[in-house]
């Protein structure tokens, strides 16, 4: 393919679907009782969250003059904003180019191409940066056979975070009150976006960060990741470290055990990232007695019914849910020891200020 291929005039209708999310309260034991939770349900909204920021990049880049009217759009994903870029892509009307990789889950790639999306996959990770680095290639490869396409770069894209800002009004509409608010950090998208705007409501509020781990976007080393979706092998522009209060790194058997506890307490649940950031939003109830905690699921269950709600993925992947850690680890740096599970840390840094060796020990905290 080496010229671009325009697309329709759209549907601006569809974008009137957008946002507008139920905020739960979640009581279920996680994996302790807890006395509770507001979570914003964003998989209940079309497009899921990242729906806010692929309309946000594109509506940004056809102000600036950088996509055209019906040109296409070529972006690297794990899934969920290639969902949200498709629903962009037909209310604005730009065909969409999404680069995968191996692991993208078959019922997300039928899902893609119902939506109308053209998915290509790398077959390999990369060397060094693993499957995120390896779809980036390609992406650069494709990129320089449509020269009219536009790459939202989703990772560094400022109108990624603007496109949270409705997100955080619809919190501040939905709360009397906000002590602590729990985030999962991907792009940095949604919690640089949202933190602003509710700080100038309640300027105590306190931000936690959620990563995977085997992330290096909080100064941790890279290891490969089983949860798509939470952390990455490179460090966005978009992450606002300097918000952050603490950070908390979450391992695959701890999100699993916890989306699982979701959906039999509470009957709502998620996948990597919303098991990861229930799991936090509850131990932070727990430990802070009488503080309203909020957090956002960004997504629903059922990309993940033959993943982490399986129990012979979760064995083929040595994960024993009965083993999931009822509270974190407590290291003093980020970089001071290396996060094989519920790990935290109260101290924030920008790892690209400095690294450090990470021996692999640490002690538990209340």
């Amino acid at each position: 393919m080496t010229t671009a291929v325009l697309g329709s005039s759209g549907n601006r209708e569809l974008l009137a679907l957008l946002g507008r999310t139920p905020l739960a309260r979640v009581t279920a034991d996680l994996p302790c009782p807890q006395p509770g939770f507001w979570a914003k349900l964003e998989g209940l909204g079309v497009g899921g969250m990242k729906a806010r920021a692929a309309v946000s990049m594109l509506l940004g880049a056809r102000e600036r003059g950088e996509l055209l009217p019906g040109a296409p759009v070529v972006e690297s994903t794990s899934g969920t904003l290639g969902i949200g870029l498709a629903f962009a892509g037909q209310a604005l009307g730009h065909p969409i180019v999404l680069i995968g990789d191996a692991e993208l889950e078959p019922s997300m790639r039928q899902l893609l191409h119902a939506y109308g999306a053209r998915l290509e996959l790398v077959d390999r990770p990369a060397a060094e940066g693993g499957w995120q680095a390896a779809r980036l290639a390609r992406l650069r490869a494709l990129l320089a056979l449509l020269p009219d396409a536009y790459w939202p770069d989703q990772y560094n894209n400022p109108d990624n975070i603007a496109g949270y800002a409705p997100l955080a009004a619809e919190l501040a509409a939905q709360l009397d009150h906000l002590d602590i608010l729990v985030c999962s950090v991907g792009t940095g998208g949604h919690s640089a976006g949202v933190v602003g705007p509710l700080r100038r409501h309640w300027p105590g509020l306190r931000l936690i960060g959620v990563d995977a781990t085997g992330s290096t976007i909080f100064g941790q080393p890279a290891r490969p990741r089983l949860m798509r979706g939470l952390g990455s092998s490179i460090h966005p522009r978009n992450v606002a470290y300097a918000a952050f209060d603490e950070v908390h790194w979450v391992g695959p058997t701890e999100a699993a055990d916890a989306c699982r506890r979701l959906a039999r307490g509470n009957f709502v649940s998620g996948g990597w990232s919303t098991g990861a950031v229930a799991l936090v939003a509850a131990w932070a109830a727990r430990v802070h007695p009488g503080a309203v905690v909020a957090t956002v699921f960004p997504d629903g269950p059922h990309r993940y019914l033959g993943s982490l709600y399986d129990d012979d993925f979760t064995a083929a992947h040595g994960l024993d849910l009965t083993t999931a850690a009822g509270r974190p680890v407590e290291i003093t740096h980020p970089r001071a020891v290396e996060a094989t599970g519920w790990t935290r840390c109260r101290r924030v840094t920008d790892p690209l200020e400095g690294r450090a060796p990470t021996p692999r020990t640490g002690e538990a905290s209340p």
